[in-house]
Order: structure tokens, then sequence, then C-alpha cells
């Protein structure tokens, strides 16, 4: 079964994010494209982060793509939906840990930030990435849940 995909962008990243889903399209993902339509700049990060982190959080997909200028804004509003483990991925190497240690479910790219490798590479391993499943990367990844856990219980 192939994944599918939830995508979305700012304004800053809005361009990256049509160049990444010519790549998805190539490699024979399935992926929604949550926005943004353009390139202005009252299209913020926070908004298109939330929609792919909630898109991924529902369970309707199973990993998602979220770009801003630089990757890191739109992470931090990623990770504020409970389930989500959003990594901003640079290169390859950050990409495959993400996945193998954190099992990041939304990769975080920068529209504004220059790479050393491709952002095709650097999809290519993020997407055929597995968790390790290793105890202790497990053990980690139970403790954030409790700290979801407990930020939810202190909102009741």
């Amino acid at each position: 079964m192939a994944l599918k995909i939830a995508i979305g962008s700012d304004h800053a990243g809005y361009e990256l994010k049509e160049e990444v889903k010519k790549i998805l399209k190539e490699k024979g993902y399935e992926y929604t494209d949550l926005g943004a339509e353009s390139i202005d700049p009252k299209d913020d990060y926070p908004k298109y982060g939330k929609k792919v982190a909630e898109a991924v959080a529902s369970g309707k997909y199973d990993r998602g793509i979220a770009i801003c200028g630089t990757g890191i804004g739109i992470s931090i509003a990623a990770n504020k939906v409970s389930g989500i483990r959003a990594a901003v991925g640079y290169n390859t190497e950050m990409a495959k840990v993400s996945r193998l240690h954190n099992d990041a479910n939304v990769l975080a790219l920068g529209g504004r930030v220059k790479t050393d490798e491709p952002v095709s590479d650097i999809l290519s391993v993020w997407l055929e990435t597995q968790f390790s499943g290793d105890e202790r990367h497990e053990r980690r990844i139970n403790q954030i849940r409790e700290i979801e856990d407990s930020r939810l219980k202190t909102k009741d």
C-alpha cells in the first residue's frame, strides 16, 4: 500500500511545495495539497502547519510534508498537534535519523534554505526509511506521548 501524504506550505514555501509535488507524482506517491495556493505573504505558516499536522493526526494520511521559509516555524506549529513528530530535514542524514530514531511523521522543509543535496534525495530517504523499532527509541517516543497526555490532562 502506498503512503498517503498531506502537504502544505506558507507563501515562502510555495515554490518548493510545487517542486515537491512534482517529485511525489513522479515517484508514484498519493498526496493532497492543503495550501497555500500562491506566494501571497498573508499565507502564514501556523495555519498550514496545523492543517498538515491535523490531517496526519486524524489517520487519514500516513505522513505529512510541511514547508515554510526555513522549515523551523512550520515544524513548531505542527508539533503543537498531539501525535505529531515533525522534524526539519535539510539533508538525507537528518531525514533518515528522523525516521529511524524519532518515527517522524511530518517532514519540515525550508523554501529559502539552500541545501547541498537535492530535495528529491531528501524526500526519497525520508519516505523510504522505516522506524527502527529499537527499544530505546520506542521508549523515548512513549515519553513524548506521556508529555502530550499530561498537557491534555492539564487542559481539562
